[in-house]
């Protein structure tokens, strides 16, 4: 996904691994357009009580709104929201409902890149320097020899988010900006060495997709997938959203349980890494597609046509980078746990009781999806929630796996509380650690107005600190809301508060200074394990080009 939290162990085994894996009590009654089944009877007992265990998952995981679509043998066998997609207004959520999909756009992506292949427009082992010739990487190597396959695999080299904050939380950059800025982004490992997740590397994707059609990738995806598949309830991010539309709003959980309202938020720089937003009714078509191997049924646009060849279904499903398996973090998920892990073309590959499964997560704040097929049992899952809790995501999808497994049934629910209540603690215990460096007296080792000035790094931009009525701010240029206040942290460091109350960002800057005693740079990291690891500040180099002189206080 996206993955816009922070991760300690027992996250990656839970976010990253899925290890594959009022109003608001209220249930929407059932209709014939949510339940579609030629004989009730061979439907297993489990979508029966669906309902209530989804319920259940709502209020133990504290989600206002949950949506769920399952598909079996081309069918979608059940369709339902349960909830509220707005609190403020208690508007329900329906199987209509659109949700940000996040990073499951991420397979939309690879789909498209396929269909261009199918087109004879690339082909997935071209270079990209075949496409782009202006494009360029920090390793002459990695350069001259990266294939399109390879953008979609995360195995660049760069580190987990590299260069997020080129479009995180939103920035002025242009598509080609953000591209063009990668050759500043050093590699953290070899060349196709390991797995790490990023984003960046489908910014790249999303300029091929253009280049090679000759559209916008909103305009592909619109023509190429939502169409066919007669996805009418899908847009390819926040920014095509209507005022009619029926769409949730997303909600981040406070420390002291409070759900926050999230604002709309859209990578207008780089739409093929995320943003999607769809419904589980739309999402239920998708399905039906992928599991019909590119196909496009009877349902989603007619028998005889497909969306994509066989053949570019299947590379889409082909492992292309391993990816290491953390262990259950409670014994309760020992169940979960995969014996392979890897990730293809858009898409995590992975085991589920000896069963193959294809999946993805996505995360935007306030929201989380899971995408999840098994195909040699022609079943898929998606659930669609307004409250980032990767939790009652799977908790929901394991139990919907079990029971077309017919497996005796498991407590995934009481077992991924466990496991949040051991991440709570191990990152209540990281934050503990990190703040008791944090000294309450510290004052400054310079006057405040010798911190002010223009600092540069090579692949963000520009960072400017001034002093405005006695208190050094801080503000990114190319990024509107990070805008904020710094206070003492220690006597070279301050501890970064940004104004927006939406944004889980804080920081620490600590400023270095030459044998003269003059600052000459800084460098930033997160300001706790609660921030996401998309504010990939301790990639930063500042460098000071403007001194407090040049830069009169307010």
């Amino acid at each position: 996904m996206c993955r816009l939290g922070a991760a300690s162990k027992a996250q990656r085994f839970i976010v990253t691994v899925y290890l594959f894996v009022g109003t608001c009590g209220m249930l929407l009654a059932e209709d014939a357009k949510e339940l579609r089944t030629s004989n009730d009877n061979a439907r297993p007992t489990l979508l029966n009580d669906l309902p209530s265990y989804i319920e259940k998952a709502r209020k133990d995981f504290n989600v206002p709104g949950i949506a769920v679509a399952v598909v079996k043998d081309g069918n979608v066998v059940f369709e339902r929201g349960i909830g509220l997609r707005n609190l403020q207004s208690a508007i329900p959520v329906d199987a209509h409902t659109m949700f940000c999909i996040a990073s499951n756009t991420k397979s939309f992506t690879a789909t498209a890149i396929e269909i261009l292949a199918d087109e004879g427009k690339l082909n997935l082992d071209d270079r990209v320097i075949d496409h782009l010739p202006w494009f360029k990487m920090s390793d002459p190597y990695a350069t001259r020899e990266i294939r399109i396959r390879d953008l979609l695999a995360h195995r660049s080299g760069l580190g987990s988010h590299a260069g997020d904050l080129l479009f995180v939380p939103g920035t002025t950059y242009s598509l080609r900006e953000v591209v063009e800025r990668l050759r500043y982004l050093p590699l953290s490992t070899g060349f196709r060495n390991s797995f790490a997740y990023e984003n960046i590397m489908f910014a790249v994707a999303t300029l091929i997709i253009e280049q090679a059609s000759g559209k916008s990738y909103a305009n592909f995806i619109q023509e190429h997938i939502f169409q066919p598949i007669r996805m009418t309830e899908s847009r390819v991010d926040s920014s095509f959203l209507r005022p009619e539309d029926n769409t949730a709003t997303s909600y981040a959980q406070q420390p002291n349980g409070t759900l926050l309202a999230m604002p709309l938020l859209a990578w207008k720089n780089n739409q093929g890494a995320a943003g999607i937003y769809s419904s589980v009714h739309d999402m239920s078509k998708w399905l039906q597609v992928q599991l019909a191997n590119g196909k496009l049924t009877n349902e989603v646009g007619g028998s005889s046509h497909r969306l994509l060849s066989e053949e570019g279904q299947q590379r889409m499903w082909s492992m292309i980078t391993p990816i290491d398996i953390d262990d259950a973090p409670v014994p309760e998920l020992r169940a979960a746990q995969p014996n392979f892990l890897g990730y293809a073309e858009g898409w995590y590959l992975s085991d589920f009781r000896g069963q193959r499964l294809v999946w993805h997560d996505g995360g935007f704040p306030g929201t989380v999806s899971l995408v999840t097929m098994i195909p040699a049992l022609h079943l898929g899952v998606v659930v669609l929630t307004n409250q980032q809790s990767m939790s009652a995501l799977k908790a929901i999808t394991n139990h919907i796996l079990d029971g077309f497994l017919a497996v005796p049934p498991t407590d995934w629910i009481d077992n991924y509380i466990a496991a949040d209540k051991l991440e709570a603690a191990q990152t209540a215990e990281a934050a503990r650690k990190l703040n008791a460096h944090h000294n309450l007296n510290a004052k400054p080792s310079l006057d405040l107005k010798r911190y002010a000035g223009t600092y540069r790094d090579s692949w963000c931009g520009d960072i400017k600190i001034q002093l405005a009525r006695g208190v050094l701010q801080m503000h990114f240029p190319n990024s509107p809301r990070l805008v904020g206040s710094l206070s003492p942290w220690d006597q070279s460091a301050f501890l970064v508060h940004w104004a927006d109350p939406t944004l889980n960002a804080d920081a620490i800057i600590q400023f270095s200074m030459g044998d003269d005693g003059r600052i000459r740079g800084a460098s930033m990291r997160r300001a706790s394990p609660y921030v996401a690891h998309a504010y990939d500040y301790q990639d930063l180099h500042l460098v000071r080009i403007v001194s407090e002189k040049s830069m009169p206080s307010q």
